[in-house]
């Protein structure tokens, strides 16, 4: 299991109009990224920070996303300052002892 970091400073815009744009639709193609088991959508309104956590199945899939057509697309994008992305294999034990919500862990408490 693999995780991709992805944070970013969000373009100076009213926080209704960089709302607007979190719509349904914009979430649904990540469904079809391969080996993408999941991701969190991050937004930190008081430093204009945004970002996601992505969980892969593998460092392939995850290599391969951070290359891929939709990060390029955001390091293309004149709107996303300060862009950083970030692979991290997960710790298996110790996010299983935290409850992790990671495919196949069991629970601690288990």
């Amino acid at each position: 299991m693999v995780i991709v970091q992805i944070n970013y400073r969000r373009p100076d815009m009213p926080k209704s109009e960089w709302e607007a744009r979190y719509t349904d639709e914009r979430a649904k193609p990540f469904l079809d990224v391969a080996g993408l088991q999941w991701k969190i959508w991050l937004d930190g309104s008081d430093e204009r920070r945004a970002g996601g956590i992505y969980m892969f199945e593998t460092r392939a899939a995850a290599e391969a996303y951070v290359n891929g057509p939709i990060v390029a697309r955001m390091k293309a994008n004149a709107d996303i300052g300060e862009l950083e992305i970030r692979v991290f294999d997960v710790r298996r034990r110790m996010s299983e002892i935290t409850n992790a919500p990671l495919p196949n862990l069991r629970m601690a408490a288990e």
